[in-house]
């Protein structure tokens, strides 16, 4: 049995961190803190690079949690969050499979940090190693209260940054007694490339 938690919280894990480092850095093909900040932006997560930034931060140090076993009900939270808020806010519309689009594997994930929550993470980890006996049904169901508070955080947030008013951009001057042209302006918003994997 210590062999498979070994073996789930080493893939779960570290491919949590891979996505945070995808947010964070730009590794692994990710479009770093300014491009996943653009489409957290328009899917009403604001301001979209502190956003990206904190969810890249939470992913990454809660698979690194996940994956050496240590202080696993909190790592577990903390991803059990940014899963709650990426249903919430870009899966939510396309129904549960992932085919498309759906919460399918976020719900997944949940499940999975929820079980090694209630089982603890085995002999081969931190906690083991360090004397820490945080698992059971009250660590399970804890961890996952908390990341649903903490989840609504993120969307109450970013709901609140969204109803900000925008400063409009000056007026163009006019050039032989018309309105200097507009064209092009749409052109120099580029639309937010859409992060690969869960967001």
């Amino acid at each position: 049995m210590s062999l498979g938690l070994l073996v789930v919280r080493l893939v779960v894990g570290l491919l949590f961190f891979g996505h945070g480092a995808q947010k964070l850095f730009g590794w692994f093909g990710g479009h770093g803190p300014e491009g996943t900040g653009m489409f957290f932006e328009s899917r009403g997560l604001r301001p979209g690079r502190s956003m990206a930034l904190g969810a890249g931060a939470a992913e990454a140090a809660g698979g690194i949690s996940i994956a050496l076993g240590l202080l696993t009900p909190l790592g577990a939270a903390v991803l059990s969050a940014v899963m709650l808020t990426a249903i919430w806010s870009v899966h939510r519309e396309n129904g549960l499979w992932a085919t498309q689009g759906g919460s399918e594997y976020n719900i997944v994930l949940l499940a999975t940090v929820f079980a090694l929550s209630g089982t603890g993470p085995g002999s081969a980890s931190l906690d083991n190693a360090l004397g820490i006996h945080a698992a059971g049904p009250g660590w399970a169901l804890a961890q996952l209260g908390a990341g649903l508070l903490g989840a609504l955080a993120m969307v109450a947030l970013g709901q609140q940054s969204r109803g900000r008013s925008v400063t409009p951009p000056p007026a163009q001057p006019a050039v032989n007694g018309r309105p200097a042209s507009r064209r092009g302006r749409a052109s120099a918003t580029r639309r937010a490339p859409a992060p690969s994997g869960r967001r």
